[in-house]
C-alpha cells in the first residue's frame, strides 16, 4: 500500500481550467479574476474540487473552493452527478441546522465554461484527517493527537449526524427521496443494486457483493424508523476541523433521505476499513478512536434515539464500499494501470476489504 501508485483522478489540465474558470468568473462578477488556482493532490475520484482566489474590490469570498461534476472521459466513479441537488442540499443544511457548512455563492448548471456543471463556495481553512495514507497510519497530526483530544473529535463528529437527523424539518428533504415503491430503505437498498449491476456490466461480478446483498435480506430490520437527511459520505475524512472541532461539513452527493442508521453504518465501517488495513500492515493504528459502541453510545445520548440494527447496517456499509471499490479498481483497468480478472473470485481481490466483508456476511466481524 505504501508504494501503490494514486489511481488517477483526473483527465482535466489545471491551466485550461484556470484560465476558463476566470472568464467564467467574469460573467458572474464584472471585473473580477481567479487567481491562484490550483487542483489539490488529494483530489477525489468523484466530484473534483478546485481552489482559487477572487481578486475584485469587493468579493462576496476572497477564498473559494469549486466543486465540479467528474469528467465524463475519466470512467466516472458514480453513473450520475447532480450538482444542482448537492447545491440545494448545502443551503438546506446552512438554513435549518448549526452544522458548518461552508456558503454556497454560485450554481453553474450549463456545462459549457468548465465542461461539466458546478457550483462555487467559500473555502475553509484548517485540517483534514487523511486518506492517503490513512490516520490511522503513523505521521499525521490526527494519530499524534492525545486520547482526549481524539475524543474529542469524535464527541464532535457524531453530533454532525444527530443534529442533521433532528434539525432538518421533516418534509424539507423530500426532493433527495429516491425514486421507485417500498419505503426509503427498500429504494435506498434498490439503488445500490442498480449501481453494482451498472459497475460489473460487461466485468466480471463479485461474488462476495452479492452474497452480501442476500444476507441483508436475511438481515431485514423488521421496522427501519422514520427515514431523515442522511449525510450520505457521513466520515471524518469529509470534515475540515479546527483544532478537534468541525469547521467544514463537505461531499454531499450522497445524500438521502434514509433510515438514521444509514448514516452511522456508514461512520462506524468507514473508520474500521482504515484500521483493519492499518493493522494489516504491521500498525496498530487507532483500535481506541471511532469504535462502533462509543458512536452508538453518543449518538443515542445526542438524539434519545438508540441505534438498532447495526450488523445489517454496518453489513450494508461495507457492502456500499466494495461496490464503489470494485468501480475504482475497474477503473484503473480502464486506464491500463491494472489487468482485468480473470475469473469472479479474482474480482473479489480487486476489493481491499473482501476478507471483512465476507466475516461480516458469515455474522463472525464483530
Amino acid at each position: 500500500m505504501a508504494t501503490a501508485p494514486r489511481p488517477r483522478t483526473t483527465t482535466r489540465e489545471p491551466e485550461d481550467l484556470a484560465r476558463r474558470l476566470t472568464a467564467w468568473l467574469e460573467t458572474r462578477l464584472p471585473g473580477a479574476k481567479a487567481v491562484d488556482v490550483t487542483v489539490p493532490e488529494s483530489n477525489g475520484m468523484s466530484s473534483e474540487t478546485l481552489l482559487f482566489a477572487v481578486e475584485h474590490p469587493e468579493p462576496p469570498f476572497r477564498n473559494c473552493a469549486l466543486r465540479v461534476a467528474a469528467d465524463p472521459a475519466a470512467y466516472t466513479v458514480f453513473p450520475v452527478y447532480d450538482m444542482p441537488r448537492q447545491y440545494r442540499t448545502m443551503r438546506l443544511v446552512a438554513e435549518h441546522t448549526d452544522l458548518p457548512v461552508p456558503r454556497v455563492l454560485w450554481l453553474e448548471e450549463d456545462p459549457g465554461p468548465l465542461g461539466a456543471p458546478f457550483f462555487v463556495m467559500e473555502r475553509i481553512d484548517g485540517q483534514v484527517p487523511p486518506d492517503v495514507m490513512p490516520y490511522t497510519y503513523e505521521g499525521n497530526w490526527l494519530h499524534a493527537a492525545t486520547d482526549a483530544e481524539r475524543a474529542r473529535l469524535e464527541e464532535a463528529s457524531v453530533r454532525i449526524i444527530a443534529h442533521l437527523h433532528d434539525q432538518v424539518p421533516h418534509g424539507a428533504a423530500d426532493f433527495l427521496a429516491l425514486p421507485g415503491e417500498g419505503d426509503p430503505l427498500r429504494r435506498h437498498v434498490r439503488a445500490q443494486r442498480a449501481y453494482y449491476e451498472w459497475v460489473v456490466s460487461g466485468l466480471p461480478r463479485s461474488p462476495v457483493i452479492e452474497s452480501a446483498f442476500a444476507r441483508l435480506d436475511e438481515l431485514w430490520p423488521r421496522d427501519a424508523g422514520e427515514a431523515v437527511l442522511n449525510w450520505g459520505d457521513a466520515r471524518i475524512g469529509n470534515v475540515i476541523y479546527d483544532g478537534f472541532e468541525p469547521a467544514a461539513v463537505l461531499d454531499w452527493e450522497m445524500a438521502s433521505l434514509a433510515p438514521r442508521e444509514v448514516d452511522l453504518g456508514w461512520m462506524v465501517y468507514l473508520h474500521r476499513f482504515f484500521q483493519d488495513l492499518t493493522v494489516s500492515f504491521g500498525q496498530p493504528g487507532l483500535p481506541d478512536f471511532l469504535r462502533r459502541d462509543r458512536i452508538e453510545e453518543a449518538y443515542a445520548r445526542f438524539t434519545g434515539h438508540t441505534p438498532r440494527d447495526m450488523d445489517f447496517y454496518t453489513l450494508y456499509a461495507a457492502l456500499r464500499h466494495a461496490i464503489v471499490m470494485l468501480r475504482v479498481a475497474y477503473r484503473q483497468v480502464h486506464f491500463g494501470e491494472a489487468a482485468v480478472p480473470g475469473s469472479a473470485e479474482a474480482a473479489d481481490t480487486l476489493i481491499l476489504h473482501h476478507g471483512s466483508l465476507a466475516a461480516m456476511v458469515q455474522g463472525s466481524y464483530w
